[in-house]
């Protein structure tokens, strides 16, 4: 299937993989680019050296296309958009907005660039700046997220921008990229479908979990962080919501220190990137404090498989998901799903 996102991006299924942190590491980014889809890379848990490290294993697991997902209001963006450009990474996607230096250096080097937002105007600002293609990511996507559907929010961007727009949130089959598509989308990004896969580093008894699930469990709360983050509903989420805004802080503190020392990250620079983030998002101290929750208690559970002191990202999809298909497997079955789609849909 040849749409505007594969010309783009040299893969043969318009379908992403989103850049997870914690989950979209080497093992899945590769399958996942084996597999004919794009695959992305999270980055912002890893130092800049770790992150070389993990393009060039990638690269030594498969010589199709992949990205890698940054964050533009850390303090090193510079030196990590050096290491994607000097190892030959094709694609750059972003959870924030990039600034248009970043975009620039980005394209002079021949790396398409693909920003993810959540509300019509983010996406004309980045246009505006030169970005190549822009996900858009309705409310029932994981993680953080905004308020408006899916359904709303890609065909309003598609009316506004004249770049390739990717569809996210609600997408798991060959059915939902059939409907993507006739928004007006490119493709669809994933990210609970591609976590719940085999290939996924995510502990077994974690992935029970989520396939346990029901569209009821998966919630969106500001307990973690002071944001709308969507997640599964779990016995934490619960107490988290309960204990209060000053014992999310001292938590804070002690995931801020333990946050530092997993990604080799210093005190000054952890200090510069919450003065960014709370430029650049326009955050209250307290919810810049709050921010070094996520990424420790989802690696509790991501990685360390502790569901009692981690959270569960989770898109409203992970109600529909009972299985743990190969990349290759997905992949496969969503396009036959789709190429079935168009079949039935088509003229008689």
């Amino acid at each position: 299937m040849t749409t505007a996102l594969t010309e783009l991006t040299g893969v043969r299924y318009p379908i992403v993989q989103t850049g997870m942190g914690w989950v979209a590491g080497p093992r899945l980014v590769s399958a996942t680019a084996e597999a004919g889809a794009l695959g992305i890379l999270a980055s912002a848990t890893m130092s800049a050296g770790r992150l070389r490290a993990a393009v060039r294993e990638v690269a030594a697991r498969t010589d199709r296309p992949f990205g890698v997902n940054l964050r533009a209001d850390t303090g090193d963006a510079a030196e990590r958009v050096r290491v994607i450009i000097e190892e030959g990474v094709r694609v750059a996607s972003f959870a924030l907005a990039p600034s248009r230096e970043l975009i620039a250096r980005l394209k002079d080097a021949g790396v398409v660039v693909i920003p993810t937002v959540g509300a019509r105007r983010h996406a004309e600002k980045v246009a505006g700046w030169g970005a190549d293609a822009v996900v858009v990511q309705g409310s029932e996507g994981g993680g953080h997220t905004g308020e408006v559907t899916t359904t709303v929010l890609v065909p309003q961007v598609v009316d506004a921008v004249d770049i390739p727009v990717v569809a996210a949130g609600g997408f798991h089959d060959g059915r939902g990229l059939v409907a993507a598509l006739a928004f007006g989308a490119a493709g669809v990004a994933m990210g609970t479908r591609f976590l719940l896969t085999s290939d996924s580093t995510v502990p077994a008894a974690v992935k029970a979990r989520y396939l346990a699930a029901s569209v009821h469990d998966v919630t969106v709360t500001r307990a973690v962080d002071g944001l709308p983050h969507r997640m599964l509903r779990t016995d934490l989420v619960a107490a988290l919501e309960r204990s209060g805004r000053p014992a999310a802080l001292l938590r804070a503190v002690r995931h801020a220190a333990a946050f530092r020392k997993q990604a080799g990250t210093g005190w000054a620079r952890m200090v510069r990137d919450g003065l960014a983030m709370r430029r650049g998002a326009g955050l209250t101290w307290s919810q810049v404090l709050l921010a070094a929750n996520t990424p420790m208690m989802l690696r509790a559970a991501l990685v360390e498989g502790r569901t009692d002191a981690g959270v569960l990202a989770a898109g409203q999809v992970a109600g529909l998901i009972d299985d743990l298909p190969s990349c290759a497997e997905l992949v496969g079955r969503i396009m036959a799903e789709a190429a079935a789609t168009l079949d039935r849909l088509g003229p008689s």
